[in-house]
């Protein structure tokens, strides 16, 4: 879990990324979870967009995504949002 100021600071760090997975129409699938795994083990900070076509509210698949994949969502905004899950094993965030 993390707190407010740490939370801040992961809001600043996701600003200044690229969506790095898109969902689209198919909505949320393995494949898309096994991506956002690979990324999030990867750079513990992944933004991910939702394309228009997509039924589903920009906050119902951020938390679902978080749920299947054991991270927090940081921020969500508009068609966008940013994932945190820390790397136990070789951490590269600090907070």
């Amino acid at each position: 879990m993390i707190n407010g100021k740490q939370r801040a600071m992961l809001r600043k760090m996701g600003n200044r990324l690229d969506p790095t997975i898109q969902i689209g129409k198919g909505g949320i699938n393995e494949n898309v979870i096994n991506e956002a795994r690979r990324e999030l083990f990867d750079k513990e900070l992944v933004k991910i967009s939702v394309l228009r076509n997509v039924p589903e509210s920009t906050k119902q698949i951020s938390d679902e995504i978080a749920r299947q994949t054991g991270a927090e969502v940081v921020q969500v905004i508009g068609r966008k949002f940013v994932l945190y899950k820390r790397n136990e094993e070789e951490p590269i965030i600090m907070l």
